[in-house]
Order: C-alpha cells, then structure tokens, then sequence
C-alpha cells in the first residue's frame, strides 16, 4: 500500500499538516505533477487519505488522513530514527522531530 518511493512522503507531510496540493507539491524531494495525483488517489481508494472538496470553481480539495492513515505516523518515524541512526548526512528538521517523538510514545 505504502512501499513506492513516494506515499511515506505524502503521509510524512500530511502528518506534519501540510493538507493542500500545492503545500504537498512543494515537497523538498520533487514530486512530479502526475504522481502526485496519482499517489493521492490510490492513498484516497485504500482509505488512507481523504480528499475534502473546498471550492467548486475552480475544483480544488484538501487531504487529511484517515484515523488509518494516522496509525502510519509510527512507522513514519521509525524511518526516520533509523536514518538518523545509519545514514550518514541525515539531518533532522521539526517535521522529522516530533514524528520521532510519536514515534517512540
């Protein structure tokens, strides 16, 4: 459900409150337009994200997690400590801290 290299990405963003197209698209790593949308439509019909229609014209929607989404923060973290742990170079910013901190509750 979450093993490609971008919906751990997404839901580390959506974790950190980032809940709009352009906030998730504007990601550090350079999601391409396409899969973006793509990811947030699979993430949406496996129930992980959900998609809150906000203005008509023109269409555009907001993405929060589901409860199911949010039991992802764990994993989420644990990636992260891991990093920090084995991978030289890693840096931690607060987004990275306080999934760490849900992480280790």
């Amino acid at each position: 459900m979450v093993g490609d290299r971008w919906s751990l990405l997404l839901i580390r963003d959506l974790l950190g409150g980032k809940r709009r197209y352009g906030d998730l698209l504007a990601a550090p790593e350079g999601i391409p337009t396409n899969i973006l949308a793509e990811r947030l439509r699979r993430l949406e019909r496996q129930r992980i994200v959900r998609r809150n229609p906000y203005s008509i014209r023109p269409r555009r929607s907001e993405y929060d997690l589901t409860p199911k989404g949010r039991d992802l923060g764990r994993i989420v973290g644990a990636a992260a400590s891991w990093g920090l742990r084995h991978v030289p170079g890693t840096k931690i910013d607060p987004l990275t801290r306080s999934l760490l901190e849900r992480a280790r509750r």
